[in-house]
């Protein structure tokens, strides 16, 4: 078996086929830039579906990482560690929230949101406020109670009875959810802007209005910021350029850099009813995480970098529409920061993903969001030249595609 190649073939072999990996398989990767085991270059637009926020192997993520490996790995929830307690301080510093749960992943940060929101509700309503209410095409992680509250019913298939109490109304359409939302919802959930679904951003009336509908009912307001969050929208939360504030907010993908970890925050009122016991993780909180994690906080943060994902955006845009003026491939482009999604005209509805793969034969890494969506989520600090020679090569890879 040590003598086995490492290939894409081992993969069928050896994994599960819950996914469908590309034939390259990543072995080395500085900044926004990947090599593969022939030794190709590839600049990288999809930042490990917007994980990678300050790219590959950022020196001061490394420098944390190496430090913390080297004293301290792991002591579980039975005590607590000087990393968790220096992350979880930055973050309610820097945000609404009075209160931090770690996990290891954006799904696990929203199964703990929902399960919050329920018993909230229990200890200080009644059992009946149980209903929780999110959006159709929203995605909120993969568990079965995540799955079940993610407003797309493929992820769902097979998987039934899914967990009760929980409805979807359309996104963006505050006569559905007002029609829907009664003294009976619990809570609210939804993505400042959809990812999965196809990077469709709220409305700021919308999003006021969810906010008015859910203190109206006395629903808690849940935003699930695994994709938004930490800098990807040019503000540190999407919720912080919406003026509107959650009573609950789940962060993971970028919080890490590419480490798994995942939060909840909330207010200290609400986070009262998580007494001992109630839920838990044994990772959530590891030292090393949260070093990596505190790290790059702190570099996010800074308004410069904050303002450079504004500007680096305004040059993804630029290309996109030169691209546009030439094919008239896309219908819009869309998002916020460096969150982008261009959507495929009719006549290219449903091939999404061959864009993906001509743009990695020109040696660029996109993603997708849906079938009709081509999707940008790199570094948040990727060189601005980088940017030019990626998306160069991205438009030969539409030229290819499309005829040029």
């Amino acid at each position: 078996m040590t003598d086995q190649p490492v290939t894409r073939a081992l993969f069928d072999e050896v994994m599960v086929p819950n996914y469908a990996p590309g034939k390259m398989i990543p072995v080395k990767g500085e900044g926004s830039r990947v090599w593969d085991q022939e030794g190709n270059e590839y600049i990288d637009f999809a930042g490990g579906i917007a994980v990678s926020a300050l790219g590959h192997a950022h020196p001061k993520l490394v420098e944390a990482l190496t430090n913390q490996a080297q004293n301290l790995w792991h002591v579980s929830n039975v005590l607590a560690n000087e990393p968790m307690l220096r992350l979880a301080k930055k973050l309610t510093d820097l945000t609404f929230a009075d209160k931090v749960f770690f996990a290891n992943s954006g799904a696990e940060a929203n199964e703990a949101a929902f399960k919050l929101a329920r018993r909230y509700c229990w200890e200080n309503f009644s059992p009946e406020k149980n209903e929780i209410i999110a959006f159709n095409s929203s995605f909120h992680g993969r568990t079965l109670f995540t799955v079940c509250v993610g407003g797309q019913a493929k992820y769902r298939e097979g998987f039934e009875p899914a967990v009760d109490g929980i409805s979807h109304v359309d996104f963006n359409d505050l006569a559905a959810l007002e029609a829907k939302i009664s003294d009976k919802t619990c809570a609210v959930v939804m993505e400042p802007i959809q990812g999965e679904g196809g990077i469709k951003p709220a409305t700021q009336a919308f999003i006021e209005g969810v906010r008015a509908l859910c203190d109206k009912h006395k629903a808690l307001l849940i935003f699930d910021e695994v994709q938004t969050g930490v800098g990807r929208t040019g503000h540190l939360y999407a919720y912080q350029k919406y003026g509107v504030t959650p009573d609950i907010l789940t962060t993971a993908k970028s919080l890490g850099g590419g480490f798994p970890i995942g939060a909840m925050l909330t207010r200290g009122d609400i986070a009262k009813s998580l007494t001992i016991g109630t839920h838990g993780s044994t990772y959530g909180g590891n030292p090393m995480g949260c070093a990596v994690s505190e790290a790059l906080l702190d570099i996010v943060s800074q308004q410069d970098v904050l303002d450079g994902v504004l500007a680096k955006a305004e040059r993804f845009r630029g290309h996109l529409e030169k691209i546009n003026e030439k094919h008239h491939i896309f219908t819009e482009v869309r998002g916020d920061g460096l969150l982008l999604g261009a959507e495929l005209v009719d006549e290219w509805k449903g091939k999404a993903k061959d864009f993906l793969n001509a743009a990695l034969a020109e040696g660029v890494m996109v993603l997708v969001a849906g079938p009709n969506v081509v999707r940008f989520a790199p570094s948040l600090v990727v060189d601005d030249a980088l940017i030019d020679q990626g998306m160069a090569a991205f438009a030969k890879a539409v030229d290819g595609l499309v005829g040029a």
